[in-house]
């Protein structure tokens, strides 16, 4: 016990004084992108391998960040620094360039239920596992997302809203019903990196199904995965925080 607390003393605070203060990410870091506004060739576009690149966007909501965009297209595109990638509409995610619409805060009643205190069941749909980390991470001393009244928990009849991560495949998709209909209303929806989004690589394969039209979805959490940064970044705007 005496060597824990010494040791605790030792590392001092270790919780990142974040949103007060912006995190310092890693050179390979990419974020929201800088486009030049020259269009992007046909033989650039291809070269996409989720197909979101067009003549004169990139649809985030599609984009692994691969790079290969940035490696082929002689500066038309561009990996910026900024994490703040979430979105309140898929329409939001297909940017053109100058100001990014990031995520607007709930409105009226739900901000005032959820704005202190928020509960979510986390349902991984067929991912591979990278999402769900990147999630679990925030409860970590570092993020500590529950200074926020943020929390993940175990039970859909405990939680506010849910957080699907994975491409949503047909064998899961009768488990994601059955957990939306558990949760009370009112509730909020988030789709957590590009396979829950768009299908992501999976996009267009027969098991994949998607989150299906009638469970709306209230945040889009865009990348593969998303930084943990770019998620509490996201859940905190929906909350009204940021």
């Amino acid at each position: 016990m005496i060597r824990a607390i010494i040791e605790r003393f030792r590392q001092k605070e270790r919780t990142a004084n974040f949103p007060k203060e912006m995190p310092q990410l890693p050179p390979r870091f990419r974020g929201v992108p800088v486009l030049s506004g020259a269009p992007m060739t046909p033989a650039v576009q291809r070269k996409c391998p989720c197909g979101a690149l067009s003549t004169n966007a990139v649809d985030l909501g599609k984009c692994v960040f691969c790079g290969r965009c940035e490696e082929f297209s002689a500066g038309v595109v561009k990996f910026g620094k900024d994490f703040s990638l979430a979105a309140t509409s898929r329409e939001a995610l297909v940017y053109k360039g100058g100001e990014y619409a990031r995520a607007k805060a709930l409105g009226g009643k739900l901000q005032k239920m959820f704005g202190r205190s928020l509960r979510l069941r986390q349902v991984s749909a067929g991912g591979c596992g990278a999402c769900e980390a990147d999630a679990n991470v925030l409860l970590t001393p570092v993020y500590d997302m529950a200074r926020f009244g943020i929390q993940f928990v175990a039970s859909p009849r405990h939680a506010d809203g849910l957080l699907i991560t994975g491409p949503v495949t047909r064998n899961m998709l009768s488990a994601l019903h059955s957990t939306y209909e558990a949760v009370p209303a009112p509730k909020i929806v988030i789709a957590c990196g590009a396979c829950a989004i768009s299908g992501g690589t999976y996009a267009g394969h027969d098991e994949t199904a998607g989150i299906p039209k009638d469970i709306p979805v209230d945040l889009y959490v865009p990348g593969c995965p998303p930084h943990p940064y770019t998620l509490l970044d996201g859940l905190l705007r929906l909350l009204g925080r940021i």
